[in-house]
């Protein structure tokens, strides 16, 4: 995770709430010591690994590091709410097909870091959030499942991405427990689900 962690607490949250969910957290890395989610997952008793690329020779040193420290605690998923660097087939190797990512567009509309200010520079009237299976493209994996919200005249790019980030909370904890209950295939690029979709 790279950012406050709200998509953590949320997906927390709903393993919490739900004694079937299938899964728990074992770690949280970061790429920021800073990042607000360590200190959620510290107060829940969650191992936290901390790299950041600042404290390495080199991008492919700095993965490796990370992908060996997650690897540690011996996860069989990876969530990657939030992390805002682009990982390749070094980290996404350890993990084929289990990694998710959750974005803040109606994907492929609008990948990389701006989703929300880029959908609205080019006035659209429906976006949303997309959970998807990362792979070494931006944003480009297959899609797990999608939610829409319509845009308001006048709402601002904060607006927007609150609105966002409350389905987001329902979204993607829902996705992370379909994968955890391996209720998931990926069929060439479609993702088929064996139960309920969110």
């Amino acid at each position: 995770m790279s950012g406050s962690g709200t998509n953590l607490a949320a997906l927390l949250r709903a393993i919490d709430d739900d004694p079937d969910f299938g899964g728990r957290v074992v770690v949280v890395g970061s790429d920021r010591a800073d990042a607000g989610g360590l200190q959620l997952a510290r107060d829940a008793g969650i191992p936290t690994v901390v790299e950041e690329l600042s404290a390495h020779a080199d991008r492919p040193t700095w993965e490796q590091a990370l992908t060996d420290g997650v690897a540690a605690h011996a996860p069989e998923a990876i969530v990657l709410a939030g992390f805002m660097k682009i990982v390749t087939a070094t980290f996404l190797s350890r993990w084929p097909s289990r990694v998710l990512n959750t974005h803040p567009s109606i994907l492929p509309a609008f990948p990389g870091a701006h989703a929300v200010r880029d959908a609205l520079a080019y006035g659209v009237k429906v976006t949303g959030s997309t959970v998807h299976v990362v792979d070494e493209q931006v944003d480009h994996g297959p899609i797990i499942a999608q939610r829409a919200i319509a845009v308001a005249q006048g709402e601002t790019e904060d607006e927007v991405h609150e609105r966002i980030k409350a389905i987001e909370h329902e979204l993607f904890p829902a996705c992370v427990r379909a994968l955890c209950r391996g209720e998931l295939a990926i069929e060439n690029r479609h993702v088929v689900w064996a139960g309920e979709q969110p």
